[in-house]
Formats: C-alpha cells, sequence, structure tokens
C-alpha cells in the first residue's frame, strides 16, 4: 500500500462516518482515472448535468432527468434498443426452456428463475441514475484520433411513492453505459488551439475541467458519440436438481450512426461467437490462421487485439459464477484441444508452433507464453470472459448509491476488484499522453492487474493478498505455468486450489 493510500485510509479511520476505509482506499486508486465521489454524482445528476437525456437530445431538454417511458419515446436515437433487448430475452426464454424442460422462468418469486422485469425499462417510476464516470484514453489504440472514450456508467433505479408521500429508491441489476469519444478533433481551448489528447489526460489527472469536454458545460455534438453498452441481470436461479446457482447477464452494444442519428445494434468487441465458429468449418479456418498470424498473435499477447466482426456476436449471455477452469460456461470453451467434445478449433501444437514462429520473429510474448496462456487470453479478451473475472456478479461498474441515506459498504464500494486493480495501468496511460510520450496500451490478464512497477497494490486483493487469483504449481513439472509465473501470493498467504481448479488458485493464509 503507497504512503498517499495508506494516509487516506487513516483519515478515513480518524473521521469514521459512512466513507469506510475501503471507500478511501478505492478513491485513491481511482484518482485522476475515475469519478466515484457520490456528492458530485449526485448533483451531476439531480442538476441535470449529465443526464442521458440532456446529452442526446438537449433541443428538447426538460428541467429533470427522464424517466424510463418517456425516455426511450421521446428519444429517436435510442428508438432501436428496446426492441433488441426484447429480441434477446425472447431467445434467452426460448433457451431456457429447451434446456430445462422442468423448470419455469417468469418475472417474480412463484418461477423456478427469475427475469428481469421489463416493465421497468417502459415506467414513469424508473429512471437511469448517473452512478460513475470513467476515463478510458487507455483505449486509444482503437482510435487515435479520439484519444479514447470517456464513459459515463448509469443505473437503473426505481422511484416507489410510500403512503406518506416519499419515495423509496430500489436500484435495479441493469448499468447503461453511455460512451463519448475523449476528444472532438473540432474542440478547441480558450486560445483557439485544437484540444491535444496530452491537455484531456492533463485535465483529468489534474482535476481541471473535465467536464466541459464531455458536455458539462455545453451539451456535446453528435461527433462525440461512441456506443451505448447495456448490461442487465436477465435472471437469477438457485440451485436444483438440474444446475447450481446461477446468475445470468445480458451485454448489447449499440453503435452511434451520425448519419440517422441513431444508436443501431452492433457486435460486441472481441466478443467470439463461438457456436457460428465451431459449426463452420471455413469460419473455423479463417479464425484460426487470422489469430495465429505472428502479428496478431502479439496484439492479442498484449491484449490490444481488434478481432474482426465476421468473428464476433451481437449479443452475449454471461453466466456467473464461471469458476477458475475451463467449463461450457466459459465463451471459448470447446475451442481449445481437450474441450468438449468436437474437433477443437485450436490443437496444442497449433498454439507452441505459433509460438515459436513469433519468437523466430523477434516478438517477445508478455502474457501469452504456453498454451494455457492461450487459452486464458482466449476467454478473458470477450465482453463474457472478462465480465465472469473478479466481478460483482456480471458487474464490473455497478455503481456508488448515492441514493441511499446510509449506505452499506457494498453500495460504497463502486466497482469490481478487476476494476481496481487496472487503475494503475490506466493512470500511467494517462501520465504517459499527459507528458507527450507514446503509452504502452498493454495490459495483462484479467485475473491479475499490471502493476507496471508500482508496489501500491502489493498486498491487496487487487493483487496479491488474501483472496487474490494465484498460479498453482504444476503437478508433474513443480513448477508454475510459463504464462503465470509472476502469480505468486504475499507474505504469510499461499497459493491453494480453490474447489476444481488445477492451474489457478487463490491466495489464502497458509495453514501449515
Amino acid at each position: 500500500m503507497g504512503r498517499a493510500l495508506r494516509i487516506l485510509v487513516a483519515a478515513a479511520a480518524l473521521l469514521g462516518g459512512v466513507v469506510s476505509l475501503f471507500a478511501a482506499e478505492n478513491a485513491a486508486l481511482t484518482r485522476g482515472t475515475a469519478i466515484t465521489d457520490p456528492d458530485l454524482l449526485r448533483k451531476l445528476d439531480q442538476n441535470n448535468t449529465l443526464t442521458i437525456s440532456r446529452l442526446l437530445s438537449p433541443e428538447r431538454n426538460s428541467d429533470v432527468p427522464l424517466t424510463t417511458e418517456p425516455m426511450f419515446a421521446s428519444r429517436p436515437q435510442l428508438k432501436d434498443i428496446l426492441p433488441a433487448i426484447d429480441a434477446e430475452f425472447d431467445r434467452y426464454i426460448a433457451w431456457f426452456r429447451a434446456t430445462y424442460p422442468g423448470e419455469t422462468i417468469g418475472v417474480g418469486e412463484g418461477f423456478d428463475a427469475q427475469l428481469f422485469d421489463r416493465a421497468n425499462l417502459k415506467s414513469r417510476e424508473a429512471r437511469f441514475v448517473l452512478a460513475g464516470i470513467v476515463n478510458r484514453m487507455d483505449r486509444a489504440y482503437v482510435s487515435e484520433e479520439s484519444c479514447g472514450e470517456i464513459r459515463l456508467i448509469y443505473r437503473l433505479a426505481r422511484f416507489d411513492s410510500g403512503p406518506d408521500g416519499g419515495k423509496t429508491v430500489t436500484r435495479l441489476p441493469m448499468t447503461f453505459n453511455l460512451v463519448m469519444k475523449a476528444r472532438d478533433g473540432r474542440q478547441t481551448d480558450a486560445n483557439g488551439k485544437p484540444i491535444s489528447c496530452a491537455e484531456i489526460a492533463r485535465r483529468w489527472l489534474d482535476n481541471g475541467d473535465w467536464q466541459g469536454l464531455i458536455g458539462g458545460r455545453a451539451p456535446p455534438d453528435d461527433a462525440m458519440l461512441d456506443s451505448i453498452e447495456t448490461n442487465i441481470q436477465v435472471s437469477v436461479a438457485p440451485k436444483s436438481a438440474l444446475h447450481d446457482f446461477r446468475s445470468d447477464y445480458l451485454l448489447k452494444v449499440f453503435k452511434y450512426n451520425a448519419a440517422t442519428r441513431t444508436f443501431v445494434e452492433s457486435t460486441l468487441e472481441n466478443q467470439i461467437d463461438r457456436d457460428r465458429i465451431l459449426a463452420d468449418d471455413a469460419l473455423r479456418r479463417d479464425f484460426k490462421a487470422w489469430l495465429l498470424a505472428p502479428e496478431n498473435l502479439r496484439e492479442f499477447d498484449r491484449g490490444t487485439v481488434l478481432i474482426p466482426e465476421k468473428f464476433l456476436a451481437r449479443a452475449a449471455i454471461v453466466p456467473t459464477p464461471a469458476g477458475l477452469d475451463a467449463s461450457a460456461l466459459q465463451p471459448e470453451f470447446g475451442m481449445m484441444q481437450g474441450e468438449g467434445k468436437g474437433d477443437p478449433v485450436f490443437t496444442d501444437n497449433d498454439v507452441v508452433g505459433a509460438l515459436k514462429r513469433a519468437a523466430a520473429r523477434g516478438l517477445d510474448m508478455q502474457n501469452v507464453r504456453s498454451v494455457a496462456g492461450f487459452q486464458r487470453r482466449l476467454n478473458d479478451v470477450t465482453c463474457t470472459g472478462c465480465h465472469q473475472t473478479r466481478g460483482i456478479g456480471g458487474f464490473h461498474f455497478p455503481g456508488v448509491d448515492w441514493l441511499a441515506d446510509r449506505p452499506s459498504n457494498a453500495a460504497i464500494v463502486a466497482a469490481s476488484p478487476h476494476f481496481f486493480g487496472d487503475q494503475l495501468r490506466r493512470r500511467d496511460i494517462l501520465t504517459a499522453f499527459a507528458a507527450g510520450k507514446t503509452p504502452d496500451f498493454s495490459r495483462g490478464f484479467a485475473s491479475r492487474p499490471q502493476t507496471r512497477g508500482s508496489s501500491e497494490l502489493d498486498g491487496s486483493e487487487y493483487q496479491d493478498g488474501w483472496g487474490a487469483h494465484c498460479s498453482l504449481q504444476d503437478p508433474g513439472s513443480g513448477t508454475p505455468d510459463r504464462s503465470f509465473t509472476s502469480w505468486s501470493c504475499a507474505s504469510g498467504l499461499t497459493c491453494q486450489a480453490a474447489a476444481a481448479s488445477r492451474r489457478i488458485g487463490m491466495c489464502f493464509i497458509k495453514t501449515r
């Protein structure tokens, strides 16, 4: 734990109140990279400064944030979203009934699997509340011109009237992520000069006028809009004779079409369409050849690969919990040798041969150094695999509950261990931008953060502390897999198997 972080934690302990030690620690980790302060988020939301309706249609702005019924009905940009979500629900319900014919599924407690109530998306009692703002300039490798992204994350909440005239607020399991470009190339500063990526990074790191860049001063131009991402806990099912406890999440992406001024259904970045690839011999050959090409394998290793759309899905179901080892719940299962019953897309020899060819060309692999590393990256490069790793259910950013009078620790902690563990890497990229340097956009595996030489996370749950993911020794060689050699535990802890895990364990207290 770094000195600044220790000071903040100590201050929180002395001051007491609703700010927990976790909140102080996490606030330090997100400095310059995310806005999670509940008071500021409340102000931005209740003043209608950064609400969805204001950002999308300033010319039709109302004095108060819109509930879901008028928001979706009166904003033509959003017209494709609810029909697309409804279609995915219909497919999911049909799949569930075919897979578990003896179980019921529907809205309410009387069903074996309880569905998310879509009536809340057409309600005058529910609206999306600003839950956080996240700087994703670490994604500038996708589009250098836009300097990456700024993500405004909203959480669905229902406001029920009580007998005394007051309101009871319930946060619902859905997030709505409005993704904006970090920069419009036409933006200028007070002196009329184009705003650079360095200037944007400095404003965030110094807590400068970042609001003015994303619509906090004047509504943004269409050129700033990138996409909308939705994440819905589609169903919850307790353990039964047919399955373990399961909670499924539906992920969708809608890209902004400036010509039609609408958000249209899109593929999910790097969400490989496993079933379609496995069923199509030509597609599986193309995917194998593309991914194992040395230049693509290097970007795959670095975590900056952009898989072509023809291999991708337009929706994803995230089953949780998924466990630490390969299983049918994970997005790549069946593509690697030894998984499932069919022929794999990648054999062990395919991967070993590709790694040798990359090495012969002088390409240094930082993460994928073995078949096991390739398999893990094939999972966590997808939306599904990432959300299954060190998440809060299927969420990475459920957001701070600033609506509660006395929020619990769970409500104060805005995001998942994966999210907080990645903040050092993201801040390092912002620092490079601010200094006018070329950032290193690479990232490690979703299970372990890339600390870039910092000791700030040492001993924490995010890195090598209690509950962190670690590498088990191979039963044959007695050594960790080459892709995970650095995944050790802090002093006093040891890597122990969790459930049926064979390769990845968790750091727990030594018992002997």
